[in-house]
């Protein structure tokens, strides 16, 4: 926090896998946002927290997270089986939609088949409302403007906003950004 604080920044994203597992979340935030930082978290929403924050960026993970069958870096296809038990937790998707009004819920996309999922998700939850949901293209490179127009074109008709992977279109894909 004392980092954050005298670094001169005015965001801070409590984010990298999944923090709100962490159980100092609720501290780090507080601290954070007590030295006038605004603060975002962004989590998968399998985990529900009473955390201090500004915006609540909720990143349900879809089947197409799921690693695939043959996957070499998972080769027993146990991290395979584990990501799917616990890709999704309704309960604490609710809790969050209840508990944080400035939120998100954003969905990264990898094909139009993705629409169908999402609005099945949607359909099981209640509070949100359309401008909530963000599409953001999966990858680790700018997109080209096909891949891009049918999530343009999907947000358009239900309401929803496209989200662009800025730090991608800025830095390219490496860490630290």
């Amino acid at each position: 926090m004392d980092e954050a604080s005298s670094s001169g920044v005015g965001h801070a994203v409590v984010t990298g896998g999944e923090p709100m597992i962490f159980g100092g979340v609720e501290a780090l935030c507080a601290g954070l946002r007590g030295a006038g930082l605004h603060v975002t978290i962004e989590t998968a929403g399998t985990v529900f927290r009473d955390a201090a924050c500004d915006l609540m960026s909720i990143s349900p993970k879809l089947a197409n997270s799921t690693p695939r069958d043959g996957d070499p870096r998972d080769p027993l296809g146990v991290w395979r089986e584990r990501h799917e038990a616990r890709r999704l937790n309704v309960k604490a998707l609710q809790q969050l939609i209840d508990r944080y009004a400035d939120r998100q819920l954003k969905f990264v996309v990898s094909g139009p088949g993705d629409l169908a999922e999402i609005e099945g998700l949607l359909g099981r939850l209640t509070g949100w409302v359309p401008a909530d949901v963000q599409l953001m293209p999966e990858g680790t490179s700018v997109p080209d403007p096909e891949r891009v127009s049918w999530v343009v074109e999907a947000c358009v008709e239900r309401g929803w906003r496209y989200c662009h992977r800025l730090h991608v279109e800025l830095f390219g894909d490496r860490r630290g950004t």
